[in-house]
């Protein structure tokens, strides 16, 4: 329970994930106002992230809600699968990969049913962390507490050992709150030297005063 640890955010740090446009085009496509396609999907996005749907009846509500048949279904889940996928932060990741064996290293990411499979398949997250925490399997979203929790017992570390990485303010914040210490991803120069930083230090022993 005292090993040092180092927990990160998947899209925005681990993935460079640049909005496309992917939804406004659609939108175009099918003649719809601007923001209809959000309204119409708002609670089935909301159930993906948290694992109250399945990815079948994911499909199956976007065909109804707006209209599509099977083949403009397929590409238009291809195309929300694009943007949320991203390209890989390469830098980091081969950066993280170097600290295994250092420290314990865990991912925290709000995601969507289906992220797991499709991220193990092409980025190999799986191996690259010891415990990759999902909203849509825990059934709890950043910035709520328990899913900081969550990631601390699945590693079996203490929060105060942590460094959590995220690109969004809130979620930092909320780390913070839980006990541990917490970076926000503005660029890989600053992280990677706020992770050598933390590695530095070492864990805290319950007990210990610390320095400074």
């Amino acid at each position: 329970m005292t090993a040092t640890c180092v927990i990160l955010d998947i899209g925005g740090v681990l993935e460079i994930t640049p909005q496309t446009g992917w939804v406004q085009r659609w939108e175009e496509r099918l003649e719809l106002p601007p923001g209809t396609v959000n309204e119409r999907m708002r609670d089935v996005w909301h159930a993906g992230s948290v694992g109250s749907i399945s990815e079948r009846e994911v499909h199956e509500q976007v065909a109804t809600r707006l209209g599509l048949d099977t083949l403009r279904t397929e590409a238009f889940t291809a195309d929300l699968w694009a943007e949320y996928l991203g390209t890989p932060n390469e830098e980091l990741i081969t950066y993280v990969r170097g600290l295994r064996g250092r420290c314990r290293l865990g991912i925290l990411s709000n995601s969507f049913v289906g992220a797991r499979e499709r991220e193990t398949a092409l980025y190999h997250f799986d191996a690259l962390v010891d415990q990759i925490v999902y909203s849509h399997e825990i059934g709890i979203e950043k910035p709520d507490q328990r899913a900081f929790e969550a990631a601390c017992t699945s590693l079996e570390v203490r929060p105060e050992n942590c460094l959590f990485i995220d690109d969004v303010a809130a979620n930092v914040d909320a780390a913070r709150v839980t006990g541990m210490q917490a970076h926000l991803f503005e660029d890989n120069a600053r992280t990677i030297t706020r992770i050598a930083a933390h590695l530095d230090a070492g864990p805290l022993v319950p007990g210990r005063v610390p320095l400074g």
